[in-house]
């Protein structure tokens, strides 16, 4: 059974940074590429950023520069790290197994972590 377990968002203000984390069972994490989800009120989930198993990374324009994704498979785990944040950033972040189009593997989605982001 997969699970999907996200962490680490929480209130900041513009120009700070969060390390969002996600912890992944019930599938062979080492041969997935991963990706970083978001969604915010009233838009469609979107793609932040992904990683492939041999660690070479896909990012959205819009966090180009910002934001950096990391794995560590002995750890089943893959990371976020966000700095200067924007209030445009505000969302609910998932991860995922990703397709090597980066398109999320798994129809379960995790409870996801909310980051809001102040002006």
């Amino acid at each position: 059974q997969v699970q999907l377990v996200e962490s680490g968002g929480g209130l900041v203000q513009a120009g700070g940074s969060l390390r969002l984390s996600c912890a992944a069972s019930g599938f062979i994490f080492s041969i997935r590429p991963m990706g970083w989800y978001r969604q915010a009120p009233g838009k469609e989930r979107e793609l932040v950023a992904g990683i492939t198993t041999g660690g070479s990374t896909n990012y959205a324009d819009s966090v180009k520069g910002r934001f950096t994704i990391s794995r560590d498979n002995a750890k089943n785990s893959v990371y976020l790290q966000m700095n200067s944040l924007k209030p445009e950033d505000t969302a609910v972040y998932y991860c995922n197994a990703v397709t090597t189009s980066w398109r999320p593997i798994y129809g379960y989605w995790g409870r996801g972590t909310q980051v809001t982001v102040s002006s």
